[in-house]
């Protein structure tokens, strides 16, 4: 019999392209999101149009909301984490997006370090 283990972690590195303000939920807990625009490689080009993806992160922990809100439009960040599958009610009915919970954030570079 084999044994699978399960695996759910992402690292990612791309340009951050807007961070939100905190938010509180109506359940108390705080949460900072942000998107990430990560280049595609050459190779998932081929074929495709598309050069980047686009994912939203959250940071729920306090020391990721506060790494989080230290960065701004154009850094370019190491992000860890973990896909999370949200469903919700739309206008047009049920719904769900994936994002990623963010367990750890590193900034690489930054446009606020150039001359």
């Amino acid at each position: 019999m084999t044994t699978t283990t399960d695996l759910n972690r992402v690292e990612l590195i791309g340009r951050v392209s807007a961070v939100l303000p905190s938010r509180t939920l109506p359940s108390g807990d705080e949460v900072v999101s942000f998107r990430l625009v990560v280049r595609r490689s050459r190779a998932a080009r081929r074929g495709s149009r598309q050069s980047v993806d686009t994912f939203d992160c959250d940071a729920w922990t306090s020391a990721a909301r506060k790494a989080v809100q230290r960065l701004v439009v154009d850094d370019v960040v190491r992000v860890e984490g973990v896909l999370r599958r949200q469903f919700f009610q739309s206008a047009t009915g049920p719904a769900s997006r994936v994002n990623v919970d963010v367990t750890r954030v590193r900034r690489e570079s930054s446009i606020r370090s150039s001359p």
